[in-house]
């Protein structure tokens, strides 16, 4: 039985979320971002005590089918954009079609209905957390991030984080200050 936990969206999580249930006596065949499956199905009462367990991480189950697709694009995004965006060969629009198996135009309109955003404004904010993650470790160069990134030029990276941020990526970087959000607060 798989599993859609909110808040998944990082290695470290997976390990607690692993972690959490294995002290309540569940194994997980698999995890991933976002999902774990679980041998054989579970009670709602079982379902309503991994729950519980699972809050007290920051964590929480996912039951209705809508948001479960929001997590699973939220999840794919911060997957391609922290774990894989140099490997982005094809358009996000495509790749989020072909990953959920739906239309890109009704989760695009899902997403916006449910999230008061877009899809690309989630992934352009996604991507400028890791162009903040990327400066504040200062070990790549404005072109390097750029070009890990996946964007067309520094000039195209610097007016993106301009516009998002307020501040150029220079000064971002000069003021040394903590102003990068937690994944799933973005």
């Amino acid at each position: 039985m798989k599993l859609y936990i909110k808040n998944m969206v990082c290695n470290r999580c997976i390990m607690v979320v692993n972690t959490a249930l294995e002290e309540l006596g569940f194994t997980p065949k698999s995890m991933a971002l976002g999902v774990v499956d679980i041998e054989g199905e579970i009670t709602d009462q079982q379902k309503a005590i991994i729950n519980e367990q699972l809050m007290s991480y920051g964590f929480e189950l996912i039951d209705d089918k809508k948001s479960r697709l929001i997590e699973q694009i939220k999840t794919l995004i911060i997957d391609i954009v922290h774990h894989k965006n140099s490997e982005l060969k094809e358009n996000l629009s495509d790749l989020i079609s072909e990953n959920l198996h739906h239309d890109y135009s009704y989760l695009s309109n899902l997403f916006s209905e449910v999230e008061g955003t877009t899809i690309e404004k989630y992934y352009i904010a996604q991507k400028i957390e890791k162009v903040k993650e990327l400066l504040v470790y200062g070990e790549l160069s404005l072109s390097e991030i750029a070009f890990k990134l996946n964007y067309s030029s520094v000039a195209h990276l610097s007016s993106q984080f301009k516009k998002v941020t307020g501040l150029t990526p220079s000064h971002f970087k000069k003021i040394k200050i903590k102003k990068r959000k937690p994944l799933d607060e973005v």
